[in-house]
């Protein structure tokens, strides 16, 4: 009988974090180490992600921290490259790095716009998966998270890029998790909602922005990161070990109120 510590506990796993430097990520490479597992904590912040990085390894976790770009073809090739170096594994995949990208009609972004933001938040994540996902097959498994958003999941006047891109995200797992099934390789999503980030900030600093989605979030409050990062460490355990191909809405139920 698999006792609930043990369904949840990620000891001897390997985790790679990109945007790991504050925010989400941060919270999310916390997480895991918490749970056991060694972190590799990447940022395009090198400076934010060496002082997450410390700040495991003070607590007693094994932690390394590697700069790079998801932008970057070739700093994704090393970030695996040294992070292979330092653990000979990853069993754990978390691709959160990501941008908003222009605020507007669709129409007015332009195409430094839409190579950027599709750069970063989607060729980025594939190309990681590429470079990660058939090591952990041959091991015999593993666990991919991809962070998308609700702004995938329904019409944005605002942020329609930023919405395109994580469409595809939760698309790409459920496309690689078809894939990649067989050989023990799970590939999830998870959509937040609105959650106390630095990328949200300007908009809990808007009161009237904050009455309306509070107004149509059954949970009345924003998410907070630990929150997100509760959700990606049972998905990357053996407690979500049966979980693949699946976008999880963690939004206070925004997406199901009726703004009553």
């Amino acid at each position: 009988m698999t006792t609930d510590a043990g369904l949840f506990d990620l000891s001897g796993q390997v985790a790679l974090v990109t945007g790991a430097a504050r925010g989400l990520g941060r919270a999310i490479a916390e997480t895991l180490a918490a749970q056991g597992a060694a972190v590799i904590v990447s940022d395009i912040d090198g400076a934010g992600c060496a002082a997450v990085a410390e700040a495991l390894v003070a607590r007693g976790a094994c932690a390394l921290d590697i700069a790079c770009d998801v932008a970057s073809i070739e700093q994704l090739d090393r970030l695996v490259e040294r992070a292979l170096a330092f653990a000979g594994r990853i069993d754990l995949l978390v691709c959160n790095a990501g941008i908003e990208g222009p605020v507007g009609p669709l129409d007015a972004a332009t195409d430094a716009d839409w190579q950027r933001v599709m750069d970063i938040n989607l060729r980025g994540p594939a190309a990681l998966t590429s470079r990660v996902i058939p090591g952990m097959a041959a091991r015999g498994g593993g666990s991919v998270v991809l962070m998308s958003s609700i702004a995938g999941l329904r019409g944005n006047r605002a942020i329609g890029l930023y919405g395109l891109s994580k469409a595809a995200l939760a698309q790409l797992a459920r496309n690689l998790a078809v894939e990649w099934g067989p050989r023990g390789v799970r590939v999830n999503a998870i959509a937040p909602g609105l959650v106390r980030t630095p990328l949200a900030a300007g908009l809990i600093a808007d009161e009237a922005f904050m009455a309306r989605r509070l107004a149509a979030t059954p949970l009345r409050r924003v998410g907070e990161p630990d929150e997100i990062a509760g959700v990606v460490a049972m998905l990357a355990s053996r407690a979500g070990g049966f979980i693949t191909g699946h976008t999880l809405v963690v939004d206070g139920g925004t997406t199901i109120g009726d703004g009553s």
